[in-house]
């Protein structure tokens, strides 16, 4: 694989640690690259705790901000630094930092999201607009969060999976899907994450390489968590509540409705590896055995 040279306007320097959490101390506008030979392999990716090139010097990447931004450390915890295109990070704002990566429960832009009166692109959804659910109700929008997610240096955890048409069943889905590999899916009375489902071929991982920088993803939230209708694939809606904080809109939601506020999920099982896929759901996929494990990489 190519060397990865990831290229960034701002660089953050940070307050706190790696055991706690960590703020934005101070900002300079200053064009820096990241490149990821110093691990000792232009293989594309540095993974958390291995170094990498700065234009300063040598750097261990420690982690990342809630938007997929790399977190790295200077000089042996002398310096913790942010390296980010965002230029309206505030002094104190925390970073929500993670050594996890950055996992998102959403729909790409274009999912055309079933409604009342036909169906609507989930980025052009609005706060009380009715959508259809599986079952045939209809329900209201609460919120529609965005989420902004770097690609450069966050490797396959990137990476989204897309679900060709008819790969669930007939018609189902009515056109090609993208959906991050954390978000469930309604099979056989289970929600299973798209990324247990990946069979290399009908539903596949899409490749960094067809992936911009910076990609945004859309996440629907209604008051309950419950099925809505994804390109006419049912779909879980988000429940993540914990995990609100890490969209680029989080604000827009808390002057809503003052408070993060969680929501029981669905009374049905989930799937969240291949090897846990019943039979009868990899047969329809036409696999007898599914790729091996690639949930949680978004």
């Amino acid at each position: 694989m190519a060397e990865l040279t990831a290229t960034y306007k701002f660089v953050y320097l940070l307050a706190g640690s790696e055991d706690s959490a960590f703020t934005i101390d101070t900002s300079f506008l200053d064009t820096t690259s990241l490149q990821d030979t110093a691990d000792g392999a232009a293989d594309g990716e540095t993974i958390v705790g291995e170094t990498t090139n700065w234009n300063y010097g040598i750097v261990r990447l420690v982690g990342f901000s809630s938007t997929g931004d790399p977190v790295v450390d200077w000089e042996n915890g002398r310096g913790y630094y942010l390296v980010s295109d965002s230029a309206d990070l505030e002094i104190g704002a925390d970073i929500g930092f993670t050594t996890e990566g950055v996992y998102a429960y959403c729909f790409a832009a274009g999912t055309q999201i079933a409604c009342a009166g036909g169906s609507t692109a989930v980025e052009s959804l609005r706060i009380g607009e009715r959508i259809l659910t599986a079952d045939g109700r209809t329900v209201a929008v609460k919120w529609i969060g965005r989420q902004t997610l770097s690609t450069r240096f966050a490797g396959h955890r990137a990476q989204p999976v897309r679900i060709r048409a008819g790969a669930l069943g007939d018609g189902v889905p009515h056109a090609d899907l993208t959906v991050t590999a954390d978000h469930g899916m309604i099979l056989d009375g289970l929600v299973v994450n798209a990324g247990a489902l990946v069979n290399g071929t009908t539903i596949t991982l899409v490749p960094l390489a067809a992936l911009p920088a910076r990609v945004t993803y859309y996440h629907v939230e209604t008051a309950d968590h419950d099925v809505i209708l994804a390109n006419g694939a049912p779909a879980e809606t988000f429940v993540d509540y914990a995990g609100r904080a890490a969209f680029d809109n989080h604000a827009e939601y808390l002057a809503l409705y003052g408070t993060d506020h969680g929501m029981a999920e669905l009374p049905l099982p989930r799937i969240t590896s291949a090897r846990q896929v019943p039979a009868a759901i990899r047969a329809r996929l036409g696999r007898d055995t599914l790729t091996a494990d690639r949930s949680r990489v978004a």
